[in-house]
C-alpha cells in the first residue's frame, strides 16, 4: 500500500468518539470559545459591538484583535493564533515597518470553519435569554443542584 493510499485509508477511518482519533484532538482545540471568537472577528470583519456579523474577512492586527476579545489575556490571545496558525487556519504575516506590523488572516480552510462557528456564535447570541430563564427555572426547581 502506498503512503497516499494509507491516508486515505486512514482519514475514512476517522471517528471523533474513539478516544485516540486526531479528530478527536482538533475538535477539542477548535470548539474553545477563544477560537470561535477569533475566526468570527477575522472571518466578519471584526464588527464592533453592536453591529450583524455580515462583513468580509479581513486580515487584523493583533492589536485590533484584542480590543474586539474583550477579556482575553495576552497570552491566551497569542497561544491560540499560534494554535489556529500551526493548524493552518489563519496566516500571520509581518510586514518590516517601524515599528513591524504583524496581521492575521482566515486561510480557505479556516473560512470554512468560521461559517460554522459564526453559526453558533450567532445562535448563542439569540437565544441567551431562553438559556437564562431554563437556568433560573432549573436552579430554582432544585435547589442546591447548581453547577
Amino acid at each position: 500500500m502506498t503512503a497516499a493510499q494509507q491516508r486515505a485509508e486512514d482519514k475514512m477511518d476517522y471517528d471523533a468518539f474513539f478516544a485516540g482519533c486526531p479528530s478527536r484532538q482538533l475538535l477539542e482545540r477548535i470548539s474553545g470559545k477563544w477560537v470561535a471568537l477569533i475566526l468570527s472577528a477575522l472571518g466578519s470583519g471584526g464588527p464592533h459591538a453592536g453591529a450583524e456579523c455580515g462583513g468580509e474577512p479581513r486580515a487584523m492586527r493583533y492589536s485590533e484583535l484584542a480590543r474586539r476579545l474583550a477579556g482575553v489575556s495576552q497570552k491566551m490571545l497569542t497561544q491560540t493564533l499560534r494554535t489556529l496558525e500551526r493548524d493552518g487556519l489563519v496566516v500571520r504575516t509581518v510586514t518590516p515597518t517601524v515599528p513591524v506590523t504583524v496581521t492575521y488572516e482566515l486561510t480557505e480552510l479556516g473560512l470554512s470553519l468560521h461559517e460554522i462557528m459564526r453559526g453558533i456564535k450567532i445562535w448563542a447570541e439569540a437565544h441567551m435569554d431562553e438559556v437564562q430563564s431554563n437556568r433560573a427555572a432549573f436552579d430554582l426547581a432544585a435547589p442546591g443542584s447548581a453547577v
